[in-house]
């Protein structure tokens, strides 16, 4: 009887001592997984960090990916695409009026997608959430998050995605935001550039610069409150795009 239950005592010592060793292999590879994840985040702000003022911090578009699930890349017809240039006035709240000349011999998809939401009165109303000043200012998203779309996506017309965009984006310039893992998931989100942003040249789809009131974007940039390092701007600060209007020149 003894024997028996020192056997017994013996083989439930094992057992527990296997569990242990299990959970102890569990919990290592565990460890190492989140070590992975933490080391990828870490290298990727580490990233951005180094490139904040040249550097569009891994995605444009960025503070968050963008929903694309169920989307699809809108297409447009040759006689909707259009050419030469046109022209936009952005009035922003408290702040004025920008005009910005779009190229539409250089970005026809984007310049036709852009001019094709004004006109319809998309953007009136939105606000900039995402401001960096030494950087860029982001609007446009029907959202304020940095998630919004127009229900669609559009093909990006830049040198990472097949197509040739000369447009640099220098001081002014604006372009479409978009995720970082989808060349084509711009939609409606925009950016305009408040510093020499070229090293980004080839990464996303310049379409035009600003031609009158620079001095907006600067003041904008330099003035809205932000929350992180990412530029994230709280709803009740977010400056109002009070119209996106197309005009003749």
């Amino acid at each position: 009887m003894m024997v028996y239950h020192r056997n017994k005592l013996l083989r439930k010592n094992r057992e527990n001592s296997m569990k242990k060793i299990v959970r102890s292999i569990v919990v290592g590879i565990l460890s190492v997984m989140t070590a992975a994840v933490l080391v990828g985040c870490s290298a990727d702000n580490a990233k951005s960090d180094s490139n904040e003022n040249s550097n569009e911090s891994s995605n444009v578009n960025n503070s968050s990916e963008v929903k694309l699930s169920g989307l699809s890349v809108k297409e447009f017809s040759q006689d909707e695409l259009l050419t030469g240039k046109h022209y936009v006035e952005i009035e922003v709240k408290d702040y004025g009026t920008m005009t910005v000349e779009l190229d539409a011999d250089i970005a026809p998809i984007t310049v036709t997608n852009f001019v094709q939401l004004a006109s319809q009165g998309f953007y009136d109303g939105l606000t900039f959430h995402r401001v960096k000043d030494g950087f860029m200012i982001q609007g446009g998203d029907p959202l304020g998050i940095g998630l919004g779309n127009p229900g669609y996506t559009i093909k990006g017309e830049f040198a990472d995605n097949g197509i040739e965009n000369s447009i640099s984006l220098t001081p002014g310039a604006i372009a479409m935001g978009r995720t970082s893992n989808n060349m084509d998931s711009a939609g409606c989100q925009f950016f305009i550039c408040q510093i020499d942003c070229s090293p980004l040249d080839g990464q996303y789809a310049g379409f035009g610069y600003v031609i009158d009131g620079f001095e907006i974007v600067d003041a904008i940039a330099k003035n809205t409150p932000v929350i992180d390092g990412n530029g994230t701007v709280a709803k009740e600060n977010q400056p109002v795009i009070n119209s996106i209007k197309v005009v003749q020149k």
